[in-house]
């Protein structure tokens, strides 16, 4: 089995960081906005009109882009109850087919979710209360979906690139009888 080029790996760091900057952008809005509305709520009475479109959008942003850097975190959901049914043998082959199952079901809601962008630009849909065109926050669905799928393909390409997995509740992904996964991330 080949080891990635350098550049993947190099690459996929890259991406982890430009996702934790912008989550932490959206999230800095978020809570910005969030409490600025209830300041204004309890100084004035009334709250900040665009102040809840401004909310989804950055909580939109937070929540997808999130999804990539718990993937790259090794720390995505994924049910474990059948992890034992197969022999352990299976599990790098199990493992690495799983990976690119991954990235074509990314690849196909990047597609769906391109639809959805271009009919929104299409019909100049915009949003009601800040009247600005909607397509642009829409567009975050494809690119995360985008980005997920290349993840997981070079996961699935090259499996020295995958991070371990964290335990549930487990901030440093150590579970009893498996050394700690702090240096890989």
């Amino acid at each position: 089995m080949r080891d990635a080029p350098p550049i993947v790996g190099r690459l996929l760091e890259y991406l982890r960081r430009a996702e934790l900057v912008i989550t932490c952008c959206a999230f800095g809005i978020l809570g910005s906005v969030v409490f600025a509305d209830v300041l204004m709520r309890e100084f004035t009475g009334s709250g900040l009109a665009w102040a809840r479109q401004v909310g989804v959008y950055a909580n939109v942003v937070v929540t997808i882009v999130g999804i990539g850097l718990a993937s790259s975190g090794g720390a995505h959901l994924r049910p474990r109850f059948a992890d034992k049914w197969l022999p352990a043998a299976w599990a790098p082959a199990l493992t690495r087919i799983g990976e690119l199952l991954t990235a074509i079901f990314c690849l196909a809601f990047a597609w769906v979710a391109l639809q959805v962008v271009i009919e929104t630009y299409e019909l100049d849909e915009r949003s009601v209360v800040l009247r600005l065109i909607v397509w642009p926050f829409q567009s975050v669905l494809p690119l995360a979906f985008l980005v997920a799928a290349a993840r997981h393909g070079a996961y699935g390409l090259w499996p020295g690139l995958r991070p371990a997995e964290r335990g549930e509740g487990d901030p440093h992904g150590e579970l009893p009888g498996r050394p700690a996964a702090r240096g890989a991330s």
